[in-house]
C-alpha cells in the first residue's frame, strides 16, 4: 500500500484536479480512495491496476460528495457535468502533474506556497516533512497550505495548462519544487527522486533554450550518481570517504555534458553553478585531488548570482578546504541556520577538526535532534561518541 502511495498519489490527484477543477475534491477524493483500498485490499487482494483503481474510487467518492454537498454548496451543476468526462485539452504541457506543478505556481501565489502545495499534491508529502524542507515548524507550515489552497478557491485560479508566453515567468517556482521533490527523495524516498528528474526532463523537452532546465537536470543527475556510495551498512557516508568506483559513470557523463552545454550558453543561474560545483568533485578520481579552489571561485560566484544562508553555508566548508577549518568555523557561526541540522553537523566537524571536542559534541547532540533520516542519524551518533562523555 505504501508504495502503491507513494507512486501513485500525485498522478492520482493531478487527473482527479484536471477533472473536477478543485484541489480540495481532488486530494480528499484520492485520501478516501486510499483509505477504502486499505479496508478492501488486504481481504479482496490488490487489484491489477491499482492506479486505476485508485483513480476510478476516487473519482467516484468525488461524484458522490458533490452531490451530497449540491443544495448546500451550489455544486450539483458541476457534479452532473462529471459523468460527461472531462473535455480534451491541448497546450504546451501534456502531463497531469507537471500540469499540477504549473498550476500551483500560478504568481498569485507566495513562492513558499507554490513549493510547499506542489509537495504536499505531487508527492503526497506530510505537512511534517514540508515543514522539514523548508526550515520551519510544523503549524506554520500547515497554516501555509491552508492559506494556498484558500487563495486557489477564492482567487478561481484556473487549472489549465499555461499558454507558452507564460511559461518563462513560471520557472523559477517549478524548478524550486522539482529540486525540493528530487532533495526528499535523495534523503530516502527513491521515486520522489526519479519523478523529480523525470519531471525536469519533461521540462527539458517543452523549454529546451532555458539553461536554468539544464542545469537543474545536470544538478540532480551528478548528486543521483553518487547514490549508491552514499550508505554503507545504514550509516551515512562523507563525500571524502565515499567508494568513487561505485558511482554511476553514465548519469556523470550525461551530467557533465549538460553542464558543458550549460557553458556555450553563458547565462549562468544557481542551478548551473551548482551542478558546476558538482562537475569538479566528479572529475576527481580521489577525494585529495578535489580541486577545492576552484569549487570556492563557484560559490564565489553563486553569493553574486542567488545569496542565500545554505550556499553561504556550503561556501563556508569549501573555505575550510581552502583556508582551514578556522577560516570556515568563523563563517559557519556567522550565520542563521539554527534549525537546519547540516549547520550543526558541519560546524561539528569543524571543531572536532579544530581539536575542541567539548564543543564538537554539543554540535553533535544539536544535529542529531535535529534529524529524522536513519543513515545521518547513525553517522551523527558514531562522529559524537568519538567526542568523549
Amino acid at each position: 500500500m505504501e508504495d502503491v502511495f507513494r507512486a501513485e498519489h500525485g498522478r492520482a490527484v493531478a487527473v482527479l484536479v484536471r477533472v473536477f477543477g478543485d484541489v480540495d475534491v481532488a486530494e480528499d477524493a484520492v485520501q478516501d480512495a486510499f483509505a477504502e483500498a486499505v479496508r478492501r485490499w488486504p481481504a479482496d487482494g490488490t487489484p491489477p491496476a491499482p492506479a486505476g483503481w485508485i483513480i476510478t474510487t476516487a473519482r467516484n467518492k468525488a461524484i458522490d460528495r458533490l452531490r451530497r454537498e449540491a443544495a448546500r454548496d451550489g455544486k450539483q451543476v458541476q457534479a452532473m457535468m462529471l459523468n460527461e468526462g472531462a473535455p480534451a485539452e491541448a497546450g504546451a504541457v501534456e502531463d497531469d502533474r507537471l500540469r499540477l506543478v504549473f498550476t500551483c505556481c500560478h504568481p498569485a501565489l507566495a513562492m513558499g506556497a507554490r513549493v510547499a502545495l506542489t509537495l504536499r499534491l505531487l508527492g503526497g508529502l506530510t505537512t511534517a516533512e514540508i515543514a522539514r524542507a523548508f526550515l520551519v515548524p510544523e503549524a506554520t507550515m500547515a497554516q501555509r497550505l491552508v492559506r494556498a489552497k484558500a487563495k486557489i478557491r477564492d482567487a478561481r485560479i484556473p487549472y489549465r495548462v499555461p499558454e507558452e508566453a507564460e511559461l518563462p515567468g513560471r520557472l523559477s517556482g517549478v524548478l524550486a519544487v522539482v529540486y525540493l521533490v528530487f532533495n526528499q527523495g535523495y534523503g530516502g524516498r527513491d521515486d520522489l527522486g526519479a519523478e523529480a528528474i523525470r519531471l525536469c526532463r519533461v521540462l527539458g523537452e517543452l523549454m529546451p533554450d532555458e539553461p536554468e532546465v539544464l542545469g537543474l537536470l545536470a544538478l540532480m543527475l551528478l548528486v543521483e550518481s553518487r547514490k549508491p556510495a552514499r550508505i554503507e551498512d545504514g550509516e551515512l557516508v562523507l563525500l571524502a570517504d565515499q567508494d568513487r568506483g561505485l558511482w554511476d559513470r553514465g548519469l556523470i557523463e550525461e551530467g557533465q555534458a549538460l553542464v558543458r552545454r550549460c557553458l556555450e550558453v553563458d547565462r549562468p543561474g544557481p542551478y548551473q553553478i551548482q551542478a558546476a560545483v558538482n562537475a569538479v568533485h566528479s572529475d576527481a578520481a580521489t577525494a585529495a585531488d578535489t580541486q577545492w579552489t576552484q569549487i570556492l571561485r563557484l560559490y564565489d560566484q553563486l553569493m553574486v548570482v542567488a545569496p542565500t544562508p545554505v550556499a553561504a553555508l556550503n561556501r563556508a566548508v569549501a573555505v575550510a578546504e581552502v583556508e582551514g577549518p578556522s577560516a570556515g568555523l568563523a563563517l559557519v557561526d556567522g550565520l542563521d541556520l539554527g534549525r537546519y541540522y547540516l549547520f550543526h553537523a558541519i560546524r561539528a566537524d569543524l571543531l572536532r577538526r579544530l581539536g575542541r571536542a567539548a564543543e564538537a559534541a554539543e554540535a553533535y547532540d544539536a544535529a542529531l535532534e535535529r534529524t529524522e533520516n536513519d543513515a545521518e542519524r547513525a553517522f551523527l551518533t558514531r562522529r559524537r561518541l568519538g567526542m568523549g562523555p
